[in-house]
């Protein structure tokens, strides 16, 4: 398990994750203070591809108010969903 934890990567991740939704901004923020840190390279990449989607559709998939297109995204979405 190879695990993405320099602090400049993480630094980044950490100002990518700064939304214009604020609700948006509170599950990102819990799951930053949650997971981050620990996540493994390939669950990194994949939540920086999540990042690069707007705002909307970012918080569309957390909320479940659509069908899920990439299943490699679904372990994400569970932890941005954990309260």
């Amino acid at each position: 398990m190879e695990h993405a934890t320099t602090h400049g990567a993480l630094g980044k991740l950490r100002w990518d994750c700064r939304r214009g939704l604020l609700e948006l901004d509170l599950i990102l923020e819990k799951f930053n203070a949650r997971y981050l840190a620990t996540l493994e390279a390939d669950r990194m990449a994949q939540f920086r591809e999540l990042l690069a989607l707007p705002d909307n559709d970012l918080l569309d998939l957390i909320m479940e108010r659509g069908p899920l297109a990439d299943r490699r995204f679904e372990m994400l979405l569970q932890l941005l969903r954990t309260p």
